[in-house]
């Protein structure tokens, strides 16, 4: 199963709260099979705990330390939120970034988002991507699969 797949690629989502987002975020993982039900709402208490929220229109929405039994694989959800949502930061998240990875792995790969999204030509390609393969396309490129 592959950290990344169309099937967990969001282009033109609405979200009413960071709730929805994350929720939302939470439940493609789950659909792909990369963690069970339960995780979500350790995502949810992950964001009360600590914003997710990286600046530059990105949060990075994960579980909490204690999740890493209900994760089954690695996996990432990409979503993009034209219209934003509100994640307490000084701007609004357009683009918000699940992951389910446990140990070592969720260190690396929650890395190498953050270097993907902090380079801002990237940032805006992702923002302006018109597929689901063509963001899947620029995150491979930049975890080196």
């Amino acid at each position: 199963m592959s950290i990344l797949s169309p099937n967990k690629v969001l282009l033109n989502a609405k979200a009413q709260d960071k709730t929805e987002a994350i929720r939302i975020a939470g439940q493609l993982l789950v659909d792909a099979g990369h963690a069970a039900p339960g995780y979500i709402e350790k995502m949810l208490e992950r964001e009360e705990a600590l914003s997710t929220y990286m600046g530059g229109g990105l949060a990075i929405p994960h579980g909490t330390k204690d999740s890493k039994e209900m994760i089954s694989s690695a996996g990432l959800s990409i979503i993009l939120f034209p219209d934003g949502v509100d994640f307490g930061g000084d701007e609004p998240a357009h683009l918000v970034i699940g992951i389910a990875a446990a140990g070592s792995d969720h260190l690396g790969i929650l890395t190498n988002v953050a270097m993907i999204c902090s380079d801002e030509a990237n940032m805006e390609q992702i923002l302006k991507a018109s597929s689901k393969e063509e963001i899947i396309r620029i995150f491979e490129e930049g975890m080196g699969e």
